[in-house]
């Protein structure tokens, strides 16, 4: 990954690497947020097995009507507390990209770049859960609230402190 790159993106060393479903020494991530996912499937003692990007699922695309792929972000199977095993396909999004975008009194090309995006994930997710009822899991997208994160927006800033003389 470029090192100029403005997105958190990287290669996951995990501490548990008989957990990873695919190859442990080729793990990527894309976004900090990705990163938090992978760090707490390898560490929490009930995540069984988890995966990162290792399948697709085909969907078309309402922008251009074609057939693409959809490269979820994971996978994981857990243990729940009641002893109960669910597997579920993971995708990471923050909140704002999962409710639609509201029209603004002038349409900018923002705007429509958000009526997109929304429409894509819109159709990826629709294909995601029809694969996990085919293939008996569950489809999960996970934002910052469920990652215990605070929003970009949000987050705070170090600002330094200058001295009074």
């Amino acid at each position: 990954m470029p090192k100029d790159s403005k997105w958190h993106q990287g290669k996951f060393h995990p501490q548990n690497p008989n957990k990873y479903l695919g190859d442990p020494n080729n793990i990527v991530y894309r976004s900090s947020w990705e990163l938090h996912f992978l760090q707490w499937c390898d560490r929490n003692d009930n995540v069984l097995e988890y995966a990162s990007e290792e399948f697709s699922i085909p969907y078309v695309s309402p922008v251009d009507n074609r057939v693409h792929r959809y490269y979820p972000d994971g996978f994981v199977k857990i243990k729940h507390s009641n002893g109960e095993i669910k597997k579920y396909i993971v995708e990471i999004k923050p909140l704002r990209q999962t409710l639609e975008p509201k029209k603004p009194s002038r349409v900018t090309k923002t705007y429509i770049n958000e009526v997109k995006t929304y429409a894509v994930n819109q159709a990826k997710w629709k294909y995601a859960r029809e694969f996990a009822e085919d293939n008996s899991l569950e489809f999960k997208v996970l934002t910052e609230n469920d990652l215990g994160i605070k929003p970009y927006g949000q987050r705070t800033r170090r600002v330094s402190k200058k001295r009074n003389r």
